[in-house]
């Protein structure tokens, strides 16, 4: 289990398929803590430490995540989002998230706003997967409370220390995002449409 508060970056070194699986070569300044067979989450997908090296660290994502993730579309040079999972003694900072990718949506406006900046997200709400005004929301595996909540689409903030540590630096109109949903508001929605 996560909570969204993202540790470090790390940059995408190397992408090597394997049938249809594919391997990601991870350079970080956390690499070096971690071990064979760790749950990392990269970009909010928790993906299992399967080498490692100094400053490096290897992942495999299989052909599921790939399509229901933005990892797919990830070339050499990009920067991810990195958390270890959660320590079972440590603060509760961000949300309740599982590493586990609901569906992918996309950034159609980023604007700044004297000291932070506004994005706006847009998903396929026929997907069953729901947001609500002043709810948690994670978007490549980072912890962030949504407003301007509608049907497949909301907004959040960002201040400066989240976009100078994270990917949204480097994020525009038109990337595509992995999200996953607040686990409560999931199971929610799903006991009320059973009825």
């Amino acid at each position: 289990m996560f909570t969204g508060i993202i540790e470090t970056v790390g940059v995408i070194q190397s992408i090597e398929k394997s049938g249809t699986n594919v391997d990601f070569t991870i350079k970080s300044n956390i690499s070096h803590e971690l071990k064979i067979d760790q749950s990392v989450a990269h970009n909010g997908v928790c993906l299992t430490v399967t080498a490692l090296k100094d400053d490096w660290h290897k992942v495999t994502a299989v052909e599921e995540t790939l399509l229901k993730t933005n990892l797919g579309e990830l070339e050499v040079g990009d920067i991810v989002n990195l958390e270890r999972c959660m320590v079972a003694n440590g603060r509760f900072d961000g949300h309740i998230v599982q590493g586990h990718v609901d569906q992918i949506g996309k950034c159609t406006k980023k604007e700044e706003r004297d000291g932070s900046w506004l994005f706006d997200f847009e998903y396929d709400s026929d997907l069953g997967n729901v947001t609500v005004e002043k709810g948690s929301i994670c978007i490549n595996g980072i912890s962030l409370t949504c407003f301007n909540s509608q049907d497949g689409k909301f907004s959040v903030t960002i201040i400066p220390y989240t976009m100078e540590h994270t990917s949204f630096k480097t994020l525009q109109p038109g990337d595509v995002i992995n999200l996953e949903f607040d686990i409560i508001g999931k199971y929610v929605s799903k006991l009320l449409n059973k009825k």
